[in-house]
């Protein structure tokens, strides 16, 4: 699937629209001119936005820019899902922001937006809040509390950029290369062992090409950009309380200790610290379960 140019409708008479989509089970790698807020609240996710490519455990909040591609949150989670996508009209920046000497600091914010913006912490669940309650004001208070949100992240220093560089549409517009058929390859052979000289052939490049083009575009190798999905895999599988063992074949490794080295250099522990960190064993109805004790995924949005 080539990247395609999503067209956002808007109600009449008003500035951004909030709601929460469901596409799990397609890739959907696309660009708008619209900036968009994003959180999702999953138990654990593929993040694809411009060059970068990492995983989320959890929930995420990100803020978008114009232009800059993107890969569904959603995509191929088969446990609970749920967004919000908040999309400002394309423009917002120009027609609401940048004429008022007070939200200079909200202009600031958009236009670094391009490269893509995650936020954490208590920003994080002051920001999902006010989204709460905007999704159920009338136009006006709602404009009112998007300002809010804006002025809050704007503010915030539990902000890190996701890409080092300008990864707006106009550096993918040449690609001819169907990046949802590599995401399929490496997701039905993950578990396997994932050759690139076959998918390689798929794309109909040859090796060194497919290499090279593969680099530019994700910044990894075809190898690390495998072992970081078989990564975001393998915490699905712990969520689920498989073994460290189980789940260190189950996504394709050989090797125990191989799999352990390379788990904590993505995510900063061991599997088991992990498995330990997220999860703590219950009775319910007097048998053993598991929860979540960071994920708020039973709550409705």
């Amino acid at each position: 699937m080539k990247i395609q140019k999503e067209i956002i409708e808007f109600e009449k008479g008003k500035s951004f629209k909030l709601f929460s989509p469901s596409l799990k089970n397609c890739f959907f790698w696309h660009y708008h001119p619209e900036i968009e807020l994003v959180y999702v609240e999953a138990s654990n996710g593929i993040r694809h936005v411009g060059k970068n490519i990492s995983g989320f455990t959890n929930s995420e909040l990100l803020l978008i820019g114009a232009n800059v591609p993107h890969l569904n949150f959603d995509y191929g989670i088969q446990t609970e899902c749920k967004q919000m996508v908040l999309q400002m009209r394309e423009n917002f920046l120009q027609d609401i922001i940048l004429p008022v000497p007070e939200f200079d600091s909200i202009k600031n914010l958009l236009e670094r937006s391009h490269l893509g913006l995650s936020f954490s912490g208590k920003t994080k669940s002051l920001v999902v809040e006010k989204l709460q309650i905007i999704k159920d004001k009338n136009s006006f208070e709602s404009l009112i509390g998007l300002i809010e949100i804006l002025q809050i992240l704007s503010n915030s220093t539990e902000v890190s950029e996701i890409n080092k560089e300008d990864t707006r549409v106009k550096w993918f517009l040449n690609d001819k290369i169907r990046m949802g058929t590599i995401y399929d390859y490496i997701h039905e052979n993950h578990d396997k062992k994932p050759n690139v000289n076959e998918i390689a052939k798929i794309v109909s490049l040859s090796t060194p090409a497919f290499c090279r083009y593969f680099k530019k575009q994700t910044n990894m190798t075809f190898t690390d950009f495998v072992n970081n999905y078989r990564i975001n895999q393998a915490k699905i599988y712990l969520l689920k309380d498989s073994s460290v063992t189980e789940v260190c074949f189950q996504v394709g490794f050989e090797s125990l200790s191989y799999f352990n080295k390379l788990f904590k250099q993505h995510t900063g522990e061991t599997p088991s610290e992990f498995k330990k960190k997220h999860f703590k064993p219950i009775e319910i109805n007097g048998r053993i379960g598991v929860i979540n004790r960071e994920s708020s995924c039973n709550k409705s949005f």
